[in-house]
């Protein structure tokens, strides 16, 4: 009985491993080394792309570069090959082949457009600010590359509108971080980040909170000088935000303030303010639209790429 089962056992051990032997073998052969014209793997990369099939154009862009390392096809091929691997959010492999392009081509005009796409890879893994911010930090490297290298681009201009954001990302973190220690009496500490946002992210939508988190940090800690500057830094920048009439209450409440002090702008005035300046900036976004994540076009090849392949025996 016991020789029985052992053979049985064998037997379904031998069944899993041709099996597993199998699928491995026909995924080789989907994609073994059959050399081919550089026009037709091309084309037929593209024909993928088009369908989406984008895990099928990636390998095949990268037959073209494989097969034909020295011809200007390839040179389009990795480029197309990062598109189609960020495509499918293969993030990490687009990276890799977007650093191989521009290693390669630096001056090539299609430059800008690879540092562009390097740094969407990272911002569109920008994480919440409750998590590790490794992606926002790196797509604040990637975005600041596009906009030193290539200020006059379409590029550059969408890439100083996300460093915004990533900007107020970061700025939000140190926020959270800060929030977090004054919560548990950890006053120096939470002082620390509120000031790094003042410092580092002056332009953010965190500034305000964190000048009128420095006013309540330093009053609890009994440092009134340094409360009383930051008391005075947002009122003068943020008069009549919903953090200077907080910060003004709690000098008051205090008897902190200077004689005849009083806020400068009602909260109705600051939310009209907001409002307009909201507007001009969705205007602003609407005139100038973000780049087109797609490749630029070719022009020395598009009539290739899209004519009709001719046969060995001259049918089409």
């Amino acid at each position: 009985m016991m020789f029985r089962f052992r053979v049985v056992l064998l037997t379904l051990c031998a069944a899993v491993a041709l099996g597993a032997c199998g699928s491995s073998s026909k995924k080789k052969e989907k994609f073994a080394y059959v050399e081919r014209p550089v026009e037709v793997l091309y084309q037929q990369a593209s024909r993928a792309m088009e369908r989406k099939r984008y895990d099928d154009a990636a390998e095949l862009f990268g037959e073209v570069e494989r097969q034909h390392p020295y011809s200007a096809w390839a040179r389009r091929a990795i480029l197309m090959k990062a598109f189609a691997q960020y495509q499918q959010n293969d993030y990490d492999d687009a990276v890799t082949t977007l650093d191989q392009f521009i290693s390669l081509h630096p001056g090539n005009k299609d430059a800008p457009y690879a540092y562009y796409l390097k740094a969407m890879c990272f911002y569109e893994r920008v994480r919440d600010v409750g998590r590790d911010q490794d992606f926002t930090n790196n797509a604040v490297q990637a975005l600041s590359d596009v906009v030193k290298r290539f200020p006059q681009t379409e590029y550059a201009r969408d890439a100083r509108l996300k460093l915004d954001l990533t900007f107020d990302h970061l700025a939000g973190k140190e926020m959270y971080i800060g929030r977090y220690y004054e919560k548990y009496g950890k006053h120096i500490a939470a002082i620390n980040r509120f000031k790094a946002v003042v410092d580092n992210y002056q332009t953010t939508s965190h500034t305000a909170e964190a000048l009128y988190r420095l006013v309540e940090a330093y009053l609890q800690i009994g440092v009134i000088e340094e409360a009383r500057a930051a008391a005075a830094v947002l009122g003068e920048n943020y008069p009549g935000s919903v953090w200077y009439e907080d910060a003004y209450r709690l000098m008051r409440r205090n008897d902190l303030l200077e004689p005849g002090s009083k806020p400068k702008l009602s909260s109705k005035e600051l939310e009209k303010a907001e409002k307009k300046q909201k507007k001009e900036e969705q205007k602003k976004l609407k005139d100038f639209g973000p780049p087109t994540i797609a490749p630029p076009s070719d022009g020395p090849f598009e009539e290739s790429i899209n004519s009709p392949i001719e046969s060995p025996d001259g049918r089409r």
